[in-house]
């Protein structure tokens, strides 16, 4: 199935929700490898084709997951996958990588774990401090020219970071965390994004599930990441449970589910900001894509999109432990 398309930046065309691939790896607990791949296969059947992966999901093994939906497929998907990060999720990252030399090796390997000889759009994972931008993104450029890579873009960004690496090489997208309960993103590199005509990619567009309303500080097992970021605390998370009641009461008004809610009420900020978003929530279970497509169809009263917009001034705890590791910490 094919569906309404969306212009992010510098030609890339993509389905208007992405589906994000870190879900199908042991991040948030265990993994069928069958059931994430029936996953995948019906996001793709759904129109739900703008794939996201990273090389260090799994230790490259979302890569290899992926390559089996790519197999038979790759010409309905629009992929993206990201270098940089050495390590997992679960294990901690060891390093930070942006200099030439490992581009080279990290293109080649998503390149092979992947089964493709070309991925749509190239991410910079993490900024490497230790390495100016402007050689980071000369060294993707140089892939684009190889025929490896077809667009570039950046993750967790600065506005500053953002000019300096466009004014390199055109980037297609921007990757941060958005939400209902993540704004931060909205005072310089939103606005930066829209002024340069690059596209804005929200990840964890559901508050890494909190938003759904599904999710609590008791509800995480031992080995879930979110127990290290402070806003999923047992304090911080009781006390973001009025975030979640502000989205229960405008998704029973719309007879919607919150986590439909907090799609559309992204995709409205696009709106408003005349700036391609294309948010890229994850999932394990296929129903879920079809929920989450609910989202293309809602449409807000003034009321409501007040209300939602006046929750984040609720939310308790920051959204990364390293405020380094996220824009809203070098800004």
């Amino acid at each position: 199935m094919t569906g309404p398309s969306v212009h992010l930046g510098d030609g890339l065309n993509v389905s208007q929700l992405g589906f994000g691939g870190m879900a199908l790896t042991p991040v948030y607990g265990e993994v069928d490898p069958q059931e994430a791949l029936t996953t995948l296969h019906h996001a793709v059947d759904a129109g739900v084709s703008f794939i996201d992966t990273a090389d260090i999901y799994g230790g490259g093994s979302n890569e290899e997951l992926i390559a089996q939906l790519l197999k038979d497929r790759r010409d309905e998907v629009q992929l993206a996958t990201k270098f940089s990060l050495v390590g997992t999720p679960t294990d901690g990252y060891t390093e930070i990588r942006g200099d030439a030399a490992y581009i080279r090796q990290a293109v080649d390997r998503s390149l092979k774990r992947l089964g493709t000889d070309v991925i749509d759009l190239y991410y910079m994972h993490r900024r490497d401090l230790r390495v100016p931008i402007v050689e980071t993104v000369e060294a993707m450029a140089g892939l684009v020219q190889q025929g490896k890579v077809k667009h570039l873009g950046l993750s967790e960004v600065t506005a500053q970071e953002l000019a300096e690496a466009h004014a390199v090489h055109p980037i297609a997208a921007v990757q941060s965390e958005w939400s209902i309960w993540s704004r931060d993103v909205e005072r310089n590199v939103v606005p930066a994004a829209a002024a340069l005509g690059v596209g804005f990619v929200p990840y964890s567009p559901l508050g890494r599930g909190f938003l759904t309303g599904t999710v609590d500080a008791s509800s995480l097992g031992a080995q879930d990441f979110r127990r290290r970021i402070p806003r999923f605390a047992e304090d911080a998370a009781d006390a973001n449970q009025a975030v979640v009641a502000t989205v229960r009461t405008v998704a029973a008004e719309l007879s919607a589910t919150p986590a439909q809610v907090a799609l559309a009420w992204l995709l409205e900020q696009g709106k408003r900001l005349s700036l391609p978003v294309v948010p890229i929530p994850g999932t394990r279970k296929t129903h879920r894509i079809d929920e989450n497509l609910g989202a293309l169809s809602l449409a807000f009263t003034p009321t409501q999109l007040a209300a939602l917009d006046q929750a984040a001034d609720a939310v308790v705890g920051s959204r990364s432990a390293d405020p380094t590791w996220v824009s809203q910490g070098r800004e």
